[in-house]
């Protein structure tokens, strides 16, 4: 950046020195200097930066014309750094886990115990033991901070899990305040025809821009890639002892039940559960739960907590 800071000046003092009789190429040349400039400010010292304007800035006071130019042109150059700054502020992921953290306890989540003192252990369920999974994590603005497979080979979770687990982890996070953890499971009733959220879903749709190929590229981290779902899976992510919201964690990769399973005990290891506890914005199955608002349909091979839930008639959803 250096070297193309000193080769701007260089261009604009030679603009200047052939073009000192042409309105047009000058003013150009002028604004080009000054703008040059500003810029260094990122780099130099305000003493530096201060000499090498200062003959452009007495040349511009000169001038009224040059100097509405350069003055627009400041203004819009420090905006468009003030917009680069703020963005790259809400893409701060720190605090967050890494994916290879994210990997380790992905690994660990469907061996938690049945004893362990959280209550949230034991089998998870589901089509592979939530063995396969794509986990994915946002920050409070949106932006994709990491995502990973449990397995070494990517190819072997199912590829399209990877949108929904990214797509989770932002609905998880979109839906959830301080006090009020949401996850995913529970917006599912919401979202039906008939009820009070339905094509909730068009709002938001996932950017396919920021996928990743299996063992490749970037895949949106960074990036805001949106989307909303609304069946188990996602889950809100806090710290300061669950005071505070920082993002959200989505997992996909087997049914939907088991990934709800999967995500509340990957929050659980992580230590970034809801003041509540890891239970707080769990599964609901209105089978066992009987009919409310946050009920979610029971699932192949269903557990919750360990416990295998019945497979009786599920009240359907009606009065909300």
């Amino acid at each position: 950046m250096g070297h193309e800071f000193v080769y701007s000046f260089f261009r604009c003092e030679r603009h200047h020195t052939m073009a000192s009789d042409v309105w047009g190429i000058e003013q150009r040349a002028w604004v080009c200097c000054l703008c040059a400039g500003l810029l260094s400010f990122r780099w130099a010292s305000y003493s530096g930066a201060k000499r090498a304007l200062s003959p452009y800035l007495v040349h511009a006071r000169r001038n009224p014309m040059i100097f509405k130019l350069v003055l627009t042109s400041a203004i819009s150059l420090f905006l468009l750094l003030g917009t680069s700054l703020a963005q790259n502020e809400d893409s701060n992921c720190q605090g967050l886990p890494d994916a290879a953290t994210l990997r380790a306890k992905l690994i660990a989540a469907p061996n938690i115990p049945a004893s362990d003192p959280s209550g949230i252990g034991g089998d998870v369920g589901g089509l592979f033991g939530g063995t396969r999974m794509w986990v994915a994590v946002v920050n409070r603005a949106g932006h994709l901070c990491g995502f990973v497979t449990s397995t070494a080979d990517p190819s072997q979770v199912w590829p399209g899990s990877q949108a929904i687990a990214k797509a989770k982890a932002y609905t998880a996070n979109a839906f959830s305040l301080d006090s009020f953890a949401l996850s995913t499971a529970r917006l599912y009733t919401f979202t039906q025809p008939g009820h009070s959220l339905w094509s909730l879903g068009q709002s938001n749709p996932f950017n396919p821009v920021f996928l990743s190929a299996p063992g490749g590229g970037t895949g949106g981290n960074g990036q805001i890639a949106g989307g909303l779902i609304f069946f188990g899976g996602g889950v809100p992510i806090y710290a300061n002892g669950g005071t505070k919201i920082v993002g959200g964690l989505g997992i996909s990769g087997d049914t939907s039940c088991t990934d709800h399973e999967v995500a509340k005990r990957v929050r659980h290891l992580l230590g970034m559960n809801p003041s509540g506890g890891p239970k707080i914005d769990d599964i609901q199955y209105s089978a066992s739960d009987g009919p409310s608002v946050f009920t979610h349909p029971q699932c192949l091979n269903v557990k919750r907590n360990g416990v295998t839930i019945g497979t009786g008639t599920e009240a359907n959803a009606s009065g909300y």
